[in-house]
């Protein structure tokens, strides 16, 4: 059992891609940051980071004729806006129609993962192999590994960048302001005049772009290519790890740091010893439960300390009534 929790760190692989899945959770839990914040729960992540790997895919590949660092500017360009106006769809439903974020957005992106099997075991599949994937990316657009042997790039230095601009964004901006008010306090925003709209459309853009730029960064700095069912390995662990944070940047590395190690760990244990069902999913399971619990015990004590103390006082009033 000590070899689960040591054994990713034997290996110079293990260790670069651990940073290197860290980097691709990150970028999809910011995301996710954003629209919790604004007491939003956009449960299409996998379907987002799907649509945003296979459009920086066909897109790459498209624009192939142009210098490296002018494709992917374009490439990135696209496949952020394609997954943000994706992601607001959700947001157009429950505007006009008062359907539910949590629902709509799930729904959404539960329909979009079937097309994209599809297309990409269809139409877009390449020509050459067996794999039902698109076609691999071109060398020279390939974002280069820092740590060999692992798929480690550059592109890991960018996150903590991230969040701390995230973190600047909310705490001191007026959109940041406006993110916790209808999160935290909807009548407090109702009352200020604050528009809902704008805080809908923009966190939930946001938060769509960033889980397709977790698919673009997937697929020119990780696999090359994007292949049958990729995005499952990162929607829900970048909404876990949003949740850890508590929506809050400043605890997103730790949170992706723990929840990547948890699922490489996992994965490289059942490979080693020959086992055929997902440790990760169990054991992030556990501990999301175990997070859950304690939180709930926490207030549950608080709330008791609380009324016994009332307790306490209303049998001392009594008492100095009897003895007068």
């Amino acid at each position: 059992m000590i070899d689960f929790f040591t054994g990713i760190f034997s290996s110079t692989y293990y260790i670069g891609n651990l940073f290197s899945l860290f980097t691709l959770l990150s970028f999809a839990s910011l995301g996710s940051c954003i629209s919790l914040r604004a007491g939003l729960f956009n449960l299409g992540g996998e379907g987002q980071i799907y649509l945003g790997g296979f459009v920086s895919s066909i897109c790459v590949n498209y624009f192939y004729n142009l210098p490296p660092f002018v494709n992917l500017f374009f490439s990135f360009l696209i496949t952020i806006c394609a997954c943000g106006v994706f992601s607001m769809l959700s947001a157009i439903c429950n505007d006009l129609k008062k359907v539910s974020v949590l629902l709509i957005s799930y729904i959404f992106s539960s329909a979009l993962i079937p097309i994209l099997d599809f297309l990409i075991s269809g139409t877009f599949r390449m020509k050459e192999g067996n794999l039902l994937a698109t076609q691999f990316v071109a060398e020279n657009v390939r974002l280069k590994s820092i740590f060999l042997p692992s798929n480690l790039n550059a592109v890991v230095f960018v996150i903590p960048i991230l969040c701390v601009a995230l973190y600047f964004v909310f705490n001191k901006t007026r959109f940041g302001m406006e993110l916790s008010l209808w999160g935290k306090g909807e009548e407090a925003a109702i009352f200020l005049g604050l528009s809902r709209r704008k805080v809908l459309y923009a966190s939930l853009f946001l938060d769509g772009a960033l889980h397709g730029a977790t698919g673009f960064f997937a697929v020119v700095g990780e696999y090359f290519t994007c292949h049958l069912g990729f995005a499952g390995r990162f929607g829900w662990n970048a909404f876990t790890c949003a949740l850890l944070a508590k929506s809050n940047p400043a605890f997103i590395i730790p949170s992706c740091l723990f929840i990547s190690y948890l699922t490489l760990s996992a994965e490289r244990f059942s490979l080693v010893n020959n086992l055929g069902f997902d440790f990760s999913g169990i054991i992030q399971g556990l501990v999301i439960f175990l997070v859950a619990k304690n939180l709930t015990g926490v207030k549950f004590l608080s709330a008791w300390n609380v009324v016994k103390s009332k307790l306490k006082k209303l049998k001392r009033k009594n008492k100095k009534k009897l003895t007068i």
